[in-house]
């Protein structure tokens, strides 16, 4: 069983990827023509579940999830975009009970629930987002992520956000997408990836207790490095100070987020030993080492 917490003194640091499968996970990560979600748990602690996002599961698919990944696993999944993308997240009430209905089996293995707003969801929407989040009572950590640039314009319209959230314990989605930003696009997969991902500013803020950073890397890995080390100071300090990190580690072709989450795990242990995070390890490496 995978423990992400190897200093009990201290609240785990929970690492993953933003999706448990991919065809060149199979063979190269994991050793197998075939790998899904357990194989995956076995090595991260936690990932970040996308495809809510897009079709709510059934509960009966809920909860094979819950039964094939360690206890202290924690998955952090979307929130339908009928929540997010409509514009009216004061009346979506219904909709949110439904989703708990179909994902409450998974309730001890949730870290968060995430609602990611789109670039359209400005200032003039707040009351809406103060509204949900008074009707928010379920039993685990809300995490909003949004796009619209004043909310990263330190003005009074990121100040009434940043309010609202701490006042309500609400996290704040941190993105990064810095190291993918940094150079021209080096290929037809790089570019359409910039064309997709949000180009915010970091606004390093725990508003909640469980602060989630959404790392986008490029193919560059100095750049990569450059830009991870200071989240390995971070997310320590977030530790210290008795909050729980979530760092979700994306690539360009996610068939290399695991190398990179693996560098980040490496650059932490070596920083702080003391608190250590369980290693990943690739059957690749170890089938060329028996060669």
């Amino acid at each position: 069983m995978l423990n992400p917490n190897s200093n009990p003194s201290l609240p785990p640091l929970f690492v993953g990827c933003p999706m448990w499968t991919h065809p060149k996970w199979h063979q190269n990560w994991f050793g197998t023509a075939k790998a899904g979600l357990a194989d995956y748990a076995q090595q991260c602690s936690s990932v970040e579940g996308n495809t809510s996002f897009y079709q709510t599961p059934t509960q009966e698919r809920a909860q094979q999830w819950a039964s094939v990944v360690p206890a202290d696993f924690r998955f952090t999944l979307k929130l339908p975009r009928e929540i997010t993308h409509n514009h009216k997240l004061n009346s979506v009430k219904d909709i949110l009970a439904a989703f708990w209905h179909a994902i409450v089996p998974m309730q001890s293995k949730l870290g968060a629930l995430m609602a990611q707003l789109p670039a359209s969801f400005g200032p003039e929407h707040l009351p809406q987002l103060r509204q949900f989040i008074e009707h928010y009572h379920l039993p685990v950590p809300l995490a909003v992520e949004v796009r619209h640039l004043a909310f990263f314009a330190k003005g009074a319209e990121e100040r009434a956000l940043n309010r609202l959230l701490v006042e309500n314990k609400v996290n704040r989605v941190i993105m990064d997408t810095r190291a993918l930003f940094a150079t021209p696009p080096q290929s037809h997969l790089e570019e359409e990836v910039q064309q997709k991902k949000p180009r915010v500013p970091v606004n390093v803020i725990a508003t909640g207790g469980q602060p989630i950073v959404r790392f986008v890397g490029g193919n560059t890995a100095a750049i990569n490095e450059q830009k991870l080390l200071p989240w390995i100071t971070k997310c320590h300090q977030w530790r210290q100070q008795g909050k729980t990190p979530f760092v979700f580690i994306h690539c360009p072709d996610n068939a290399d987020a695991p190398a990179l989450l693996r560098r980040f795990i490496t650059l932490y242990n070596s920083s702080y030993p003391d608190a250590s995070l369980p290693e990943l390890s690739f059957a690749s490496e170890v089938q060329a080492s028996l060669l």
